[in-house]
């Protein structure tokens, strides 16, 4: 008997070592930030042939269908690696509570986030500017490839009904992952855009970003320059069609979308004219040290101090050095620097020389480093198109007055004699109609994008394209 019961032991422990813990189905959770705002974090995981998967959505964002590299869960541990999207989950299974509890990690910030099975509860958010189907025009899906990076990219297409040849416009997003719709901060500024200029009689192409939502490719790769190549595959999609105007093809760039456009139409003399959305128009250094000082969620004793700091960073980064010489060197100089400020924050020494680790790696990805290096006003000053440059005063990422400046000067430069530049009252980054034009007013905004914002961009193709 007793031998029988071992026996039965031995197999069920077998069994269960046979097979992974199973979590399978959908977890959510909370994470703060350091300046105490709540991120909601959403995962599906599924087990198949190959093991575990899991896809993430970030409600908080308006994020969703994020595709991890890889995902297990052994031991009570979970693991989810997701650095071709640039994050990572690490988290263990409390068997008392059914918790799991760990760190979430994005570039150089470590949230602690405790997930719990289940759908999240879901506020509802009225965005009246979204339009409900079915539209009044034409919508398609559609496909193309960017074939020197070898991606296939996936978005849509909407133009007017009527037949004929349309002007078109394609859309092109700012920095992060983004997929068609702009989606970021429960707001879908692209599908809003889209909806707009359709219904006055201009198509749009937006399209996911590569290696996001539908699109293939890996982002955590990609460079600004990468970008422009996709948005020249776009353009030569487009040139395919027969429902529209070859001849009246523009780019709408909104943030590093508009320092993308310029770069996008001087390689290519398909593209007619550039809208730009809260473009910058100074060197992406000076952005990283403006936006460093600005957006910081810490206070540092020496503001002066902390941005040569910054510069410092970059110009290790930016170097002519073999990278393991330049990370030795990063790792010493943010050592120096963050290590005292985060010390008083009240920071655990662990958690610092991880964010510390983090911050050195991030500062050093292909897209930092090119964009450091970036000087939008060169790309603006050879443009010979019509360009519309649009900010909002109170936009606390892009200082309108300053980057402005910075682009009208280039195109006068470059004696271009067909431009116009606004800068919008009281509209912030996502040109909403706003109070501070702080980041943590955005999702709390019914408004996705001001009426007048929308004329403004129409109104001003629709003049340019008459004359084409």
């Amino acid at each position: 008997m007793k031998s029988l019961l071992l026996t039965i032991i031995l197999i069920a422990i077998c069994i269960a070592n046979a097979f992974p813990q199973n979590i399978s189905g959908v977890w959510h959770g909370k994470a703060k930030t350091p300046d105490n705002k709540e991120i909601l974090f959403v995962f599906l995981f599924e087990n198949n042939a190959n093991g575990l998967n899991s896809t993430m959505a970030v409600p908080s964002f308006n994020v969703s269908n994020i595709k991890p590299k890889a995902t297990t869960f052994e031991n009570g541990k979970l693991n989810i690696d997701g650095s071709n999207v640039g994050m990572k989950y690490e988290g263990k299974l409390n068997e008392t509570t059914n918790l799991i509890e760990g760190t979430y990690t994005e570039g150089g910030t470590i949230l602690a986030l405790t997930l719990t099975k289940g759908n999240p509860e879901m506020p509802k958010i009225n965005r009246p500017q979204e339009p409900e189907k079915p539209y009044s025009y034409y919508e398609e899906q559609v496909i193309f490839e960017n074939t020197d990076a070898g991606i296939i990219l996936s978005g849509t297409f909407t133009r007017p009904n009527q037949k004929g040849m349309h002007p078109v416009v394609v859309l092109i997003s700012g920095s992060g992952r983004h997929d068609r719709d702009g989606s970021m901060m429960t707001h879908r500024p692209f599908l809003v855009l889209s909806d707009y200029l359709t219904r006055k009689g201009i198509a749009v192409l937006r399209y996911d970003d590569r290696g996001f939502g539908e699109s293939t490719g890996d982002f955590s790769k990609a460079t600004t320059a990468d970008f422009a190549q996709d948005v020249i595959s776009a353009v030569n999609y487009l040139k395919s069609r027969s429902d529209i105007n070859p001849d009246q093809i523009g780019l709408i760039g909104h943030s590093e979308g508009g320092i993308i456009a310029p770069l996008a139409a001087n390689q290519t003399s398909e593209i007619s004219f550039i809208v730009a959305l809260a473009a910058t128009g100074i060197p992406g250094s000076d952005v990283a040290v403006m936006q460093a000082k600005t957006l910081r969620p810490f206070p540092v004793p020496d503001e002066d101090r902390f941005a040569e700091n910054v510069r410092k960073s970059i110009k290790i980064a930016t170097s002519d050095a073999e990278m393991p010489v330049k990370r030795s060197a990063l790792n010493a100089h943010n050592d120096a620097y963050l290590k005292p400020i985060l010390k008083s924050l009240g920071a655990t020494d662990e958690n610092i020389s991880s964010f510390i680790e983090k911050e050195t790696e991030t500062v050093l990805k292909p897209w930092n480093t090119y964009f450091y290096n970036y000087n939008p006003s060169n790309e603006y000053e050879k443009l010979s198109i019509p360009v519309l440059s649009l900010n909002g005063s109170k936009d606390q990422q892009v200082n309108a007055t300053i980057n402005q400046n910075a682009i009208r000067n280039a195109l006068i430069k470059g004696e271009n004699n067909s431009y116009k530049i606004v800068e919008l009252e009281n509209l912030n980054h996502l040109f909403q109609e706003c109070r501070t034009g702080n980041l943590n007013e955005y999702k709390d905004i019914e408004q996705t994008m001001s009426p007048l914002a929308l004329k403004e961009i129409s109104n001003w193709i629709l003049k340019i394209i008459q004359g084409l």
